[in-house]
Order: C-alpha cells, then sequence, then structure tokens
C-alpha cells in the first residue's frame, strides 16, 4: 500500500509539474522591423523636366510594387516630395489605406532614426532615389550590396530586417519588369 501511494506522489508530482510548465509565459522575441526599400519607378525623360512624370512601364512597376508588398501590412509608407516617388507609392497607398508620409532624402540618418523609434517591430516600404538609397541602407546598419544603383536601374527590391540585439539583415531582389 505504501509503494502504491509513493507512485501516486510521483505521478501527481509529475502531471502538476507539467502542468506549470505549460502554464508559464512563454518569452517571445519580440519581432523584427521590416524595411522594403526601392527607388522609384520609370520615370520620362524628356529633357528639362524639372520633376518628371512615370512612363508607362514606371506605372507598370508601381502596380507590381503593389501587388508584391501590400500583403506585407506596411504600417507606414514613406517617400521623398517628387512627383515619381509619390507616384511609385501610390498603388500601394491606395490599396492599404495608407496616407504616404514626406522624408527629405537628404537627411537618411533621420528617416533611419524615426523608422526605428516610431516603428519598431512592424514593415515599413520607403521609396527614394537612385543616389539616396544606398546611404539608407548604411543608416539602417547594413552594408550597401553596390556602389551605386545605375540610371537604367528601377527593379531592386531591398529588404532590411532589424532585430534587437542582432546585426541587422539585408536580402536584395527584384520586383516587375525586367
Amino acid at each position: 500500500m505504501r509503494a502504491s501511494r509513493w507512485w501516486l506522489v510521483g505521478v501527481g508530482s509529475l502531471w502538476l509539474g507539467l502542468l506549470l510548465a505549460l502554464c508559464a509565459p512563454v518569452v517571445a522575441a519580440p519581432p523584427a522591423t521590416i524595411i522594403y526599400l526601392v527607388r522609384h519607378a520609370e520615370k520620362d525623360l524628356t529633357p528639362g523636366l524639372t520633376d518628371p512624370p512615370l512612363t508607362p512601364a514606371g506605372e507598370a512597376r508601381a502596380q507590381a510594387l503593389r501587388q508584391q508588398l501590400a500583403r506585407r501590412h506596411p504600417a507606414a509608407l514613406f517617400t521623398t516630395d517628387t512627383r515619381r516617388t509619390r507616384a511609385t507609392l501610390a498603388p500601394l497607398a491606395q490599396a492599404t489605406g495608407l496616407m504616404p508620409l514626406v522624408y527629405s532624402a537628404k537627411e537618411p540618418a533621420a528617416l533611419a532614426a524615426r523608422i526605428k523609434q516610431e516603428y519598431a517591430g512592424r514593415t515599413v516600404v520607403v521609396v527614394g532615389h537612385s543616389n539616396t538609397l544606398l546611404p539608407l541602407l548604411t543608416e539602417l546598419g547594413v552594408q550597401a550590396p553596390m556602389t551605386e544603383i545605375k540610371d537604367e536601374e528601377y527593379g531592386y527590391l531591398f529588404k532590411v530586417e532589424l532585430r534587437e540585439g542582432k546585426p541587422a539583415g539585408l536580402k536584395v531582389s527584384r520586383y516587375g519588369a525586367r
């Protein structure tokens, strides 16, 4: 009889320990901050235009950006104050219902700090220019994968992933027509 009592105590203790382990709070890693960066889509190259619009190919690329990133549920959309960047972001803004936020391309450190502070753990999209995206990548803590984005290159999609306590990560892909 004593052996069976000890057996019951042992089994009961095992169940209690298992129950407590299952009820213990699970400490999850904080979510990553994801930043998608793209250059504006193809612009009209007519000489003399100070703020050119997108070409039909650029408008098609803007639609491709919407297709690719709307399902990522961005919390914010950032654009410079030019016609081509705003037009590149417009289909995504319409699909998400978000109002694009204008940033200064001359201040990549300020934008990087704002994203890290105000959008930690969320996803944002930034549309910039061939000469502004690489400095922004550097400010976000990743090494730019190239020294320049050529004038005819519009299809890069940079994905920066920021996780607390870990080095920033970068993935480069392409979107839209080649």
